[in-house]
């Protein structure tokens, strides 16, 4: 018996959430003697996830597929899985969100999203979840053998637990691939928003597109991602793979700045995970300000540029 994680791969790498699976996978594996092992694909360093406590990678690989596809990645995935394992460990992104519905059909497995803790017995798995946007908590029990995680990001610490990982090359083909991709366009050189540790996010108090430097600018200079709100993405200042909120991508980061953004509920929704929410907004009665950890009534042209330079001055100080 023992637990399997999916670690996800973009462009050869691994994610970052892999790390932190591999974390929460380990300090179980340790209360109940359990071996960790994890499947990827067409990852070009696997050993990497070794530091974390995992004592076996599958990575299989095809050099002429880097797609996802949910149906073969779920087939190849179970197949692994019936062997040994009784836990199968995802991340809480979209892809692994679709794998899992898969797989708990295929393995017959209890599916359980968006986890926030550990379970502490092997015969009875009770874990709490996010529930409700991020609003409540329940705690869930698993009622089948097999049982599927999926983890909310950035709920765990990634602690170091070096191995000598064993890494199983496998070739795999995609046999009638149900996506087809023609072509994948991606901002190059810039923080994805679903790994970003710090979002900085902007609303219609910018006034228009010709002032989006502001958001460039914060987000550079505390190395995080840009994000948008609805009405900005809809009015065509900035791509739709910037839209945050309930409609567009969840965010869960360490650090969520709102700018000019006055905080409807759709958007509340979808950024409620954030660990910390720091608001700059000119109306002292905007909704966000209720839901932040931080407030500042303020004009963003002026409070943003004086953050800038504080932080600039901070980091001088401190290299």
């Amino acid at each position: 018996m023992g637990i399997l994680i999916y670690a996800e791969v973009e462009k050869g790498k691994l994610k970052k959430d892999c790390f932190e699976l591999a974390s929460y996978a380990s300090q179980i594996a340790d209360i109940f003697s359990f071996e960790v092992h994890a499947v990827c694909f067409n990852a070009d360093n696997p050993e990497e996830l070794s530091n974390y406590g995992i004592k076996k990678i599958y990575n299989y690989r095809n050099k002429n597929y880097f797609n996802f596809d949910a149906t073969i990645y779920s087939d190849y995935i179970s197949k692994i899985f019936i062997k040994k394992f009784r836990f199968l460990i995802l991340s809480s992104s979209s892809n692994s969100r679709y794998l899992g519905g898969i797989l708990s059909i295929t393995l017959n497995a209890s599916y359980i999203s968006n986890v926030i803790s550990k379970f502490e017995s092997n015969s009875s798995i009770k874990v709490i979840r996010n529930s409700f946007t991020n609003k409540a908590f329940e705690t869930v029990e698993a009622l089948e053998k097999n049982v599927i995680l999926s983890i909310a990001k950035n709920s765990f610490e990634i602690i170091k637990k070096s191995f000598t990982a064993e890494i199983e090359e496998i070739n795999f083909e995609m046999i009638n691939p149900m996506n087809n991709v023609t072509s994948i366009e991606k901002s190059e050189n810039k923080v994805s928003i679903s790994d970003a540790d710090i979002v900085v996010s902007g609303g219609r108090g910018l006034k228009g597109p010709e002032n989006w430097h502001l958001i460039e600018d914060l987000a550079n200079v505390l190395g995080g991602a840009t994000a948008c709100s609805k009405p900005v993405s809809d009015l065509g200042w900035r791509p739709h793979s910037e839209h945050v909120g309930q409609t567009g991508k969840p965010v869960s980061s360490n650090l969520y700045v709102a700018i000019g953004i006055s905080g409807a509920i759709q958007h509340l929704a979808g950024v409620n995970a954030s660990k910390t929410k720091l608001v700059i907004n000119t109306d002292p009665e905007a909704p966000f300000f209720k839901a932040a950890d931080y407030g500042i009534v303020g004009d963003a042209f002026e409070v943003v540029p004086d953050l800038i330079n504080k932080i600039k001055e901070f980091k001088s100080l401190n290299s």
